[in-house]
């Protein structure tokens, strides 16, 4: 496997900045830094975005700068300019169905009534790219969940979220350098912050 562009999905603007829904901002975020690397806005492709080279290849970052259920028009824009294919394509989200503290990396699958991926899949023309899915919770009433990826979470389960996050860019990592990607996954689903 050989990822060229990692996708961290968002809602633009300050105000939602610390929300659930942007835990794959944060995901990018992190990598960036890690890295050394700044993300900067590039209005063609819709986003922020910055060049990593991980185990010699050129990876792209890039931070949808359009709300969340547009993410496919920039994910799409990049992925045209410089050729790559879904199967090449690592799209980070927060996912509902999984507790503060674990995520989840899996390849395919339906977009799960998540709107960032729905509209990404229907861009791209299939479902055929990974995903790092990174755990925020449920409310436990479908009725709650917009309001509740829309809100701040208290710091005890930030905690346990950017902990995952540190962790899934670790195995990240691993996965560029040692071409391995159901150990990364293994090791990754195995992990639970406390």
């Amino acid at each position: 496997m050989t990822i060229k562009l990692i996708v961290g999905l968002a809602n633009p603007d300050t105000e939602y900045a610390a929300t659930r829904h942007n835990a794959g901002a944060w995901y990018i975020e992190v990598l960036a830094k890690y890295h050394r690397q700044s993300l900067n806005e590039e209005k063609k492709f819709y986003g922020y975005t910055a060049k990593l080279t991980l185990a010699g290849n050129n990876v792209r970052l890039l931070v949808p700068t359009t709300f969340m259920n547009l993410s496919g028009k920039a994910v799409a824009s990049m992925a045209n300019f410089y050729r790559i294919v879904p199967e090449e394509i690592l799209v980070a989200h927060d996912e509902l169905d999984l507790l503060p503290g674990s995520a989840r990396l899996k390849f395919g699958g339906s977009h799960g009534g998540h709107n960032g991926l729905k509209n990404i899949i229907n861009c791209l023309g299939n479902n055929h790219f990974y995903r790092l899915r990174i755990g925020i919770g449920h409310p436990g009433d479908k009725k709650k969940v917009a309001d509740f990826v829309l809100s701040q979470p208290p710091i005890a389960e930030q905690h346990l979220i950017d902990s995952t996050i540190n962790e899934a860019v670790h195995y990240t990592r691993n996965i560029f350098i040692y071409q391995d990607v159901i150990n990364a996954m293994t090791q990754l689903h195995a992990y639970q912050a406390s």
